[in-house]
């Protein structure tokens, strides 16, 4: 009778660790999942976010304002454009987005469009489309881009990017 008392304690006690022990995790598990809830950034707005910066550098390499572009810039950016190698110094990405806007046409304008965002608030990685219209309206380019931003002293600077024109429709 004492070993059967002995062993039914024995479950009894195995029952309720075992138990006891599962609604713990279920409470932390309900935690952690509520934590990450909170702490989800919210990509939409974001991405909103992003897009303004975008309209904004638009409107900069329409006028063909230089200073205005290379702020966009962290001074550590890295830039890897069309047809050449990847430029990771301030001087020689001056000189190349000067050349870039001296290409503009005359009245045209340049529209970046924000088509995906991902990451994190701190680093959001984007993926864009590139329109540049003539003077009036008629599509003259299109291209792709893919750009990372990071958050220093609560902006966003764009510490890498590449882009491609589109091949000319035929």
């Amino acid at each position: 009778m004492k070993k059967q008392n002995s062993y039914l304690a024995g479950l009894a006690f195995l029952a309720l660790v075992t138990f006891g022990c599962n609604e713990v995790k279920e409470s932390s598990e309900e935690i952690t999942d509520q934590v990450a809830t909170v702490m989800e950034p919210d990509m939409m707005a974001i991405k909103a976010e992003i897009q303004a910066i975008e309209t904004a550098f638009a409107a900069a390499h329409t006028a063909g304002d230089v200073d205005a572009i290379m702020s966009f810039y962290a001074e550590d950016a890295i830039t890897m454009g069309n047809d050449q190698p990847a430029i990771s110094d301030a001087e020689t990405m001056r000189k190349d987005v000067e050349a870039s806007v001296a290409k503009n046409a005359e009245n045209s304008v340049t529209t970046f469009d924000v088509v995906d965002v991902f990451g994190s608030e701190n680093q959001v990685t984007e993926t864009g489309i590139t329109t540049i219209k003539d003077g009036d309206g008629k599509v003259i380019r299109t291209g792709k881009y893919m750009a990372v931003w990071e958050k220093r002293n609560g902006e966003y600077v764009c510490i890498r990017d590449i882009y491609n024109n589109d091949a000319p429709k035929k």
